[in-house]
């Protein structure tokens, strides 16, 4: 099926996550993206390994997030530093639509991947980058991963214990960094189709989690409350937290008058909707410690899927802890169709691949391709910029590709 996006062809320079899996949902939604990786392999290639056969026989795929974050593309490798490098990203470019690139501005500048020297050979070209920190300000120039998102925008210190901050393990960030960065491609493409203007669109780690965060920091620079962490408890309405079950855990979660009522009943603590302690959302999370508490001695006696028959029953707002496995084995992940089972090179099992975590009822996105081998498709990419079979094998013989 087409997608929306067919005709336009992205060249992702990207690395570990925000550049690549933005790369990778305009791939989705139909352009022709190319991997461009040095040669070798990226260093993001190997990021989490998932092995294949004995360790004498590496698998050369990729590891679990290259895999996630390259679908849909095709695949070569390249010196962009080298003279002939420059030229074939040159020859490239004058075939493109978007170059995605999340480097620092003085690589980019040097590898001549930045918008005046794009313009040189394309003037409507379109690039997307991602940086750290943005631009403007006296850390513009450092480097940055999702944790530093995560920390100096205030999530980590309001997260797990006034002694211990905690980080979320899934880099939430570069995602959400990631799919503002496609986004905003999005418009970038939208716009040029109107005035036929390429432009730059920048994404930036920092400012991802500061605008992800920012209700927290309008409470504060309102109300100086100066919030500190309380484990899983929430800040804004109660009961909301994590509750061990006798089988596992659950999360619940009650907002709002009605939905208080009906589970201070589930729990027999119908006297508490007369108390002024638990008027409200607010009330009630100034209080949650006494409220999670409550709560944790009534799923104490359950198991998981007796607590959550019983919360169910009263509409209430609740779920399953999940391990990984028990995320791989759950039959609504499998019958909406929440991960696809891929076929790859080298390995016996499928694997296990979220789609376009977005749907359009006309234009679905869709796997194009798996992602590629190292310089899986090196050979066919040059050959359609005109290059010759002996041409490319003396490219290779002087490790440009």
């Amino acid at each position: 099926m087409p997608g929306v996006l067919d005709g336009i062809r992205v060249l992702d320079f990207g690395r570990y996550i925000a550049g690549p899996f933005c790369a990778a949902l305009l791939g989705d939604l139909g352009a022709e993206v190319i991997r461009i990786e040095r040669i070798g392999g990226g260093e993001d290639r190997g990021m989490i390994p998932v092995g294949a056969g004995p360790a004498t026989e590496p698998f050369t795929g990729g590891g679990a997030m290259f895999l996630a974050m390259n679908r849909s593309k095709f695949g070569m490798t390249l010196d962009p530093a080298a003279s002939k490098g420059r030229e074939i990203v040159r020859k490239l470019v004058a075939t493109a639509d978007v170059v995605v690139a999340n480097l620092p501005p003085r690589v980019l500048r040097s590898l001549a991947l930045d918008l005046d020297s794009l313009r040189q050979t394309k003037p409507d070209i379109i690039l997307t980058t991602v940086t750290a920190f943005g631009s403007g300000g006296p850390l513009s120039h450092k480097h940055g991963f999702d944790g530093i998102g995560q920390s100096m925008s205030g999530a980590v210190y309001l997260s797990g214990t006034p002694e211990q901050p905690i980080a979320i393990k899934v880099p939430w960030v570069d995602f959400g960094t990631a799919c503002l960065s496609a986004f905003g491609t999005l418009a970038a493409l939208i716009e040029r189709g109107k005035t036929g203007r390429g432009q730059k669109v920048e994404g930036a780690l920092l400012r991802t989690a500061i605008a992800f965060a920012n209700a927290a920091l309008i409470e504060q620079a309102l109300t100086g409350v100066n919030r500190t962490a309380t484990l899983n408890r929430g800040f804004n309405s109660a009961p909301a937290d994590i509750f061990r079950t006798k089988d596992g855990w659950i999360v619940a979660t009650v907002i709002g008058g009605p939905m208080f009522r009906r589970w201070a009943r589930m729990i027999d603590e119908d006297h508490w909707l007369s108390d002024p302690r638990f008027k409200d959302d607010q009330s009630r999370a100034d209080h949650g410690e006494i409220i999670s508490a409550r709560m944790s001695e009534w799923c104490a006696s359950r198991s998981c899927a007796e607590a959550l028959a019983a919360l169910e029953e009263a509409s209430i707002v609740a779920g399953e802890v999940y391990s990984p496995q028990q995320a791989l084995d759950d039959p609504h992940i499998r019958a909406a169709g929440l991960l696809e089972e891929v076929a790859f090179p080298e390995l016996d099992n499928t694997l296990p691949l979220a789609p376009t975590p977005i749907e359009l009822s006309e234009t679905p996105g869709a796997y194009r391709r798996r992602a590629p081998l190292v310089g899986e498709h090196t050979d066919e990419i040059l050959r359609s910029l005109g290059y010759t079979a002996p041409e490319i094998a003396a490219l290779r013989a002087e490790r440009v590709i």
